[in-house]
């Protein structure tokens, strides 16, 4: 891994072309160095009484999809167990609707983007896999913390064996899903921290027939997404992944994000993450 990709090179784009929190970020991902209040209280800002944020295309309504993007934030700065993410965990899981799955506060039907419209099957299937990845990541921390917390090791618990029994049920026969690509590897760390490998094996086999194509930010978010639930550097579709990295890093260090170079240092640090 490290051999083919750039890693010293990777931290000196994100000091010499990252914002105070994303710094931050490089320092807790490399040296679990503590963020400062000023980094934290500027990356929690504008959470809502309920525990969600509001996404930037939804006014004040909570957004599943940009509460899982604040935790990715917070997780960075090794920030899950602050309260404020705890109020953004028990918000997502009270969302769960019956069937296992999550969907946007209707009110946001207008202004959200493809990935995020409610009543649209995938997006509904994208928000699931990404908010069941995040209350995963919450319990795991729980777990290698000591003593479970009753809500992690409860009520998330349950939150998420019923979503990865929802995600399992929408795959097809030969592994693929009827979502968006970046559902595949989100639904692949959830199930399989659930224990149901056959159906993670089969979503990770189709995502390595796609790595070769796929763009170096979604390379950066499978990886990093694999390895945070504890996939194996060496399962070949992480090698697959770390291949698109190495052939897509730029001579100054950095990956292109698939959003504009403004969040070129944020798929870095997703690079980032995944070494940890």
């Amino acid at each position: 891994m490290a051999a083919v990709v750039d890693i010293d090179a990777a931290i000196g784009f994100v000091v010499a072309h990252g914002d105070a929190v994303e710094r931050a970020r490089l320092s807790w991902l490399r040296t679990a160095a503590q963020p400062s209040p000023e980094v934290l209280d500027s990356v929690e800002v504008g959470q809502t009484l309920g525990g969600g944020w509001p996404a930037s295309w939804g006014d004040e309504i909570a957004s599943v999809d940009a509460t899982c993007f604040r935790l990715a934030e917070l997780d960075d700065l090794g920030a899950l167990a602050r309260p404020s993410a705890r109020r953004a965990l028990d918000w997502l899981a009270a969302g769960q609707q019956r069937d296992g799955c999550w969907e946007e506060d209707e009110a946001l039907a207008g202004s959200a983007p493809e990935w995020a419209r409610p009543g649209d099957p995938e997006a509904r299937l994208f928000l699931t896999a990404n908010a069941a990845f995040w209350l995963t990541v919450a319990g795991l921390d729980a777990r290698a913390a000591g003593p479970l917390d009753h809500r992690v090791g409860g009520a998330y618990a349950g939150v998420v064996q019923a979503a990865g029994q929802a995600i399992a049920a929408h795959l097809r026969p030969d592994g693929s899903w009827p979502s968006f690509l970046a559902a595949g590897w989100l639904s692949a760390a959830v199930l399989h921290r659930q224990q149901m490998f056959y159906e993670s094996a089969q979503i990770k086999a189709v995502l390595a027939e796609r790595i070769p194509q796929v763009s170096p930010a979604d390379a950066a978010w499978l990886a990093s997404t694999l390895r945070r639930v504890g996939v194996d550097e060496q399962e070949w579709t992480l090698v697959a992944a770390w291949r698109r990295l190495a052939e897509t890093q730029r001579s100054d260090g950095g990956w292109d994000s698939d959003d504009g170079h403004q969040f070129d240092v944020h798929t870095t640090l997703r690079v980032i993450r995944a070494c940890r």
